[in-house]
């Protein structure tokens, strides 16, 4: 994988961390179950941080 694909990656996983976010504050506003969403998150955040490190 090249920095680029890195990067690129990374980038598409920040969207997607916002989006995931913004549905979870939906599904915890009408008092729905926010375990998959939050699930989401952290493979969101375990995957950039994987990336991070290839990038340095």
């Amino acid at each position: 994988m090249t920095n680029s694909d890195i990067s690129n990656r990374i980038a598409e996983l920040k969207m997607e961390y916002i989006r995931a976010q913004d549905d979870l504050e939906k599904l915890e506003s009408v008092g729905r179950d926010v375990t998959s969403a939050e699930k989401r998150l952290t493979a969101i955040e375990e995957e950039l941080s994987e990336l991070r490190k290839l990038e340095d």
